[in-house]
């Protein structure tokens, strides 16, 4: 869709999006949300289809020269580099592999202490975010989710650069790309929403909380 479309929310954003899943009801999957804007788009979906929810915790490793700009990114299990890693000290990548793992240990301890760490192996997964800017974390984050077993990879979000969706659905392990909105001129996701408050840690704990996974 090419249409440019401003949402309310991210809850009517993640209403919308939990709308075009809404045939998936009664199958059986897992919503992931990317932390923590995706998290309240995650509870409204993961309610719709009567699916368990949990955060997919990651980290970009940014250049040494352009920390925006994403070379890679770890889990606590695993790590993806692009061909753009190649041309940077091996010393810098390992030295912020351990940084970032360190920060998602905590953040794994947080999230997770009063609910469980869903598995994806061999899970339906639909894999959800407030919007997407170049794709390259989305990107690496779809690696790490697929070596981790996942049989199938549904990405949902309400709003996205084009060149971001035509990366997506080139990738090899993206089943199935839903997007509400490409608009043709993307400065940034909080452009497309009339509320793009921050969501806080306590914020992103209860909605993970509330859906009872």
């Amino acid at each position: 869709m090419n249409a440019t479309r401003v949402f309310e929310n991210r809850t009517q954003a993640g209403e919308l999006l939990a709308d075009c899943l809404s045939e998936l009801k009664g199958n059986k999957g897992l919503v992931l949300a990317i932390p923590r804007g995706g998290l309240p788009l995650g509870a409204v979906i993961a309610k719709k289809l009567q699916w368990p929810l949990d955060v997919v915790l990651t980290k970009k490793i940014g250049h040494p020269f352009n920390k925006e700009y994403a070379i890679g990114a770890v889990s606590l299990k695993s790590r993806v580099l692009s061909e753009a890693a190649a041309e940077v000290e091996k010393s810098y990548i390992e030295a912020e592999t351990k940084r970032l793992r360190a920060v998602l240990e905590k953040r794994e301890r947080e999230y997770h202490e009063h609910c469980k760490v869903e598995d994806m192996k061999d899970k339906r997964i639909i894999l959800v975010d407030d919007g997407i800017a170049t794709g390259n974390t989305m990107l690496a984050t779809v690696d790490l989710i697929h070596k981790q077993g996942a049989s199938e990879i549904i990405i949902a979000t309400p709003v996205a650069a084009n060149s971001a969706i035509d990366r997506l659905e080139r990738s090899p392990y993206v089943d199935r790309v839903i997007c509400l909105s490409q608009p043709e001129f993307f400065q940034a996701v909080g452009q497309f929403y009339e509320d793009f408050g921050q969501v806080s840690d306590e914020e992103a704990r209860s909605y993970l909380e509330s859906v009872g996974n």
